[in-house]
Order: C-alpha cells, then sequence, then structure tokens
C-alpha cells in the first residue's frame, strides 16, 4: 500500500492521467486518433460586425478586448484589481543559500493593510554571482518547501491547515519531495531567479476552497459566493501570481520586466490564464496543460470539458458548466487564450504518454494562434504538423517540444524552459 505521502504527491503533483487511465470514468474518454470528430475553431481575427482584423494596432483595440472578455465571463471568471492595502512584508533574507550560490528572501505579500489575513508567501531565490537586475521564472507550488530540501524555508500555516495529516513516516513536514521538478541549482547557475507560491495561500485545491482561500474577503455585501461570471480556483491562482509579480517589480535584484511565469498541468492553466490577464508578464512556459490549458476544448480527445467540471467543479467560473458536452458552443477556445498573450513568446510542452492532456490538440491551439502573432511581426517557426519526441521548436515566439514519457516535469522540459528564455528574455 503507498504511503500518505506518496497518495498526497500524486494526487498534488498532477498525476491525474495515470488516476484516470485505471478507473472507469463517469463519461465517455477518446484516445483514439481515428476518432477525433471534426471541428471549426473560431476565427481569431474575425470582427463581430464582419470582415477581418488586419493590423496589430486592431487587434489591440478591438480583438482582444472581445476575446479577454469572453474568456473572462465563460471560462475562468472575473478577478478583482491589485487590492488598493497590499502591502510585503519581508520574513527573511539569507545570503548564502545553495552553498553560497544565491541569496534566499521569504516575503509575505498582505492583500490588506491592518489584517493578518489574506496574505501569500513569496519564497525567491537569486543567483549572487550576477551583475544587476536577473530575470526570473515564476511558479505556483504545492509547498514552497516541497521544491527543495532547504531547511531554511518556511511551511506556509496555510499548507499546515489544508494538509493536518503529516506527511513523513516520521510524523513531520517532508522537505524536497518536489525537488526532482525544481533544478534550482540549474536554474541560478543560468543567471534566473526562481520565484514560487504555494497555492493554497489563494485557494486551497479542494472543494472546501472557497471557505478557506481568498475569495470571500473580495464578496460585494450580501453576497454568500461568487456569481455564475466571477472567479474560481484557477483565476484566483491566476491573480496571485500577479500579487507575486506586485512584489517582484520592488526586488532590488529582479528584472520585473524580464519574468516569465511557468507552470505544470492544473497550474500552468494558471499560468496561461495569468499571462493572458496580465501583460506584464514577458513570457509563459505551460507544461501538460491540457483541457482548459493549451489544449482545443473542440477537439474530442483526451479530457472533456463535462469531465473536467465533472472532476473539478471548483476550478472554473460556474458558467463554464453551460458548455458540458456542448464544446461547440463555447464562444472561444484555447488558441485565442494563447493567441491573447502575442506578441509576448509562449512555450508549450507535451509528453508522449500523457494522451489525457492531448498533446496534438495543445499543438494545435499554437497553430491556431499564429495568424495573431503574425500581426506584431515575429515569424512563428511552428511546422505544419506536430514535431517528432525530443525535437523543440525553440525560434521564434512560439515554441514547443513533445517528449517521451509520462505527464511529469523533467530535466529535459526544463532544459528546453532555459533554452526557450535564453533567447526571449536575455538582453
Amino acid at each position: 500500500m503507498k504511503s500518505l505521502s506518496t497518495l498526497a504527491l500524486l494526487f498534488a503533483f498532477g498525476a491525474a492521467a495515470a488516476v484516470h487511465a485505471q478507473s472507469a470514468r463517469p463519461f465517455p474518454i477518446n484516445d483514439d486518433e481515428s476518432k477525433v470528430a471534426s471541428y471549426t475553431l473560431p476565427d481569431p481575427l474575425a470582427r463581430t460586425a464582419g470582415g477581418r482584423i488586419t493590423t496589430a494596432d486592431e487587434w489591440r483595440r478591438v480583438k482582444r478586448p472581445e476575446l479577454f472578455s469572453s474568456f473572462e465571463r465563460e471560462v475562468y471568471g472575473k478577478s478583482p484589481a491589485r487590492p488598493a492595502g497590499q502591502w510585503f512584508e519581508t520574513l527573511s533574507v539569507d545570503p548564502h543559500a545553495l552553498s553560497g550560490r544565491a541569496t534566499r528572501k521569504q516575503v509575505r505579500v498582505h492583500f490588506f493593510r491592518g489584517k493578518s489575513e489574506p496574505y501569500m508567501d513569496v519564497l525567491l531565490y537569486v543567483p549572487n554571482a550576477r551583475r544587476g537586475k536577473v530575470p526570473a521564472f515564476l511558479s505556483l507550488t504545492y509547498g514552497n518547501h516541497q521544491i527543495d530540501a532547504d531547511s531554511g524555508i518556511a511551511i506556509s500555516p496555510h499548507y499546515l491547515r489544508d494538509n493536518p495529516l503529516p506527511d513523513s513516516a516520521h510524523g513531520r513536514v517532508a522537505r524536497g519531495t518536489a525537488a526532482s521538478r525544481w533544478p534550482i541549482d540549474t536554474i541560478v547557475s543560468r543567471g534566473y531567479a526562481i520565484a514560487t507560491v504555494y497555492l493554497g495561500d489563494l485557494d486551497p485545491d479542494n472543494n472546501n476552497g472557497f471557505e478557506n482561500g481568498i475569495r470571500p474577503y473580495f464578496l460585494s455585501r450580501g453576497q454568500t459566493e461568487t456569481r455564475p461570471d466571477e472567479w474560481a480556483a484557477l483565476a484566483s491562482w491566476g491573480w496571485g501570481l500577479s500579487r507575486a509579480l506586485d512584489y517582484l517589480e520592488r526586488d532590488p535584484d529582479v528584472d520585473a520586466r524580464r519574468v516569465a511565469v511557468v507552470g505544470h498541468s492544473r497550474t500552468g492553466k494558471a499560468a496561461l490564464w495569468a499571462g493572458a490577464r496580465d501583460e506584464r508578464f514577458a513570457m509563459v512556459i505551460a507544461n501538460e496543460t491540457g483541457m482548459g490549458g493549451a489544449k482545443l476544448s473542440r477537439r474530442n480527445y483526451g479530457q472533456t470539458v463535462i469531465d473536467i467540471n465533472h472532476s473539478f467543479p471548483y476550478w472554473f467560473a460556474r458558467n463554464f458548466r453551460k458548455y458540458d458536452d456542448r464544446e461547440r458552443d463555447l464562444p472561444v477556445d484555447q488558441h485565442e487564450l494563447i493567441a491573447l498573450i502575442a506578441p509576448r513568446p509562449v512555450y508549450v510542452a507535451a509528453a508522449t504518454e500523457d494522451r489525457w492532456a492531448d498533446p496534438k490538440g495543445m499543438f494545435l491551439a499554437e497553430k491556431g494562434a499564429e495568424p495573431v502573432y503574425r500581426l506584431f511581426g515575429p515569424r512563428s517557426t511552428l511546422p505544419d504538423s506536430m514535431p517528432p519526441a525530443h525535437q523543440p521548436i525553440l525560434d521564434g515566439p512560439l515554441g514547443f517540444h513533445l517528449r517521451t514519457g509520462v505527464h511529469d516535469v523533467t530535466a529535459y522540459d526544463w532544459t528546453q524552459f532555459l533554452a526557450f528564455a535564453d533567447r526571449h528574455l536575455r538582453r
């Protein structure tokens, strides 16, 4: 029998594909390419009144606001603006982290002045061998203490609230359990900072997340729950990534104009929405994000809208449930989510055995965003069909790779992420 810590990791780190594959699904799932039905994607350049958008200026003024409003209303939900009373508290600074190679900072972002809650904690490693401000990767975690065995990383009180059972055999919280997914030494040695936030500081990843998350603090007078077009967990997490960027704009060692928001699986969905919502992010890296991320909703392969809404009803705005088994009625599709990030670079990664996330559907979503990127000038170098495994596409504003293996984040993935970042975030 698996230990509690192993089971927790399987869930927490998005091994949903393995779980789904081994259990009976309440809804039919297609993993046979020959059974993919025909579909027509919305034209990201179509004008509401007829005709097509032909310039980048028209896109920004006319089409982008329309598309963003549709995603916000029908898929992810509306989020509030930056809190007026937000402030930052430095919890610790260690200039000798990683055997002296980095400075570790931990900062608490308070959302309201004069209140102990709500807040989130930012963990930041900055390379000590630096000249001036450095570019950075920013991501959500399932516990900042899980990304490295560093005993100086604080364990969020919210993590202890969300995980009352010990996750190690010795009755205490285990550290570094996800270190294989976070090559911090490599990232720092390449001249990048790495910043992370525990997603449970914003919205615990469970059905009771609303009552323990930040959203109740933003309800209007008389509200007891969010409206059908308002934010759920994914938008809450994406909103938190923007609040972390608010802090990075003030950090003297980080160039906030060169921050790549990165995520895997569900946190990758949040990263894509954060990148679309907040144009301050310089780059988006989406690893194996599947349905609700970079996968086309209209392509009936892998997870579907009805399945994700049934399995994770707290991730999306309630309006999204209108499209259960009605994907063709969606006013948008995920190629347009990627298009909302244009002209900033986007990197999408997939794995051969992660059929649940539909690797081809993610590649086709990037291809579907190409007409918008073309308006801005940078030439996409994506091929006409999905490339074979281990042939990454790194040039141009739209990057992609398919690797062999399962739903995970590996050293191979980070090698490509860093190579793509070197092309776009280096001066």
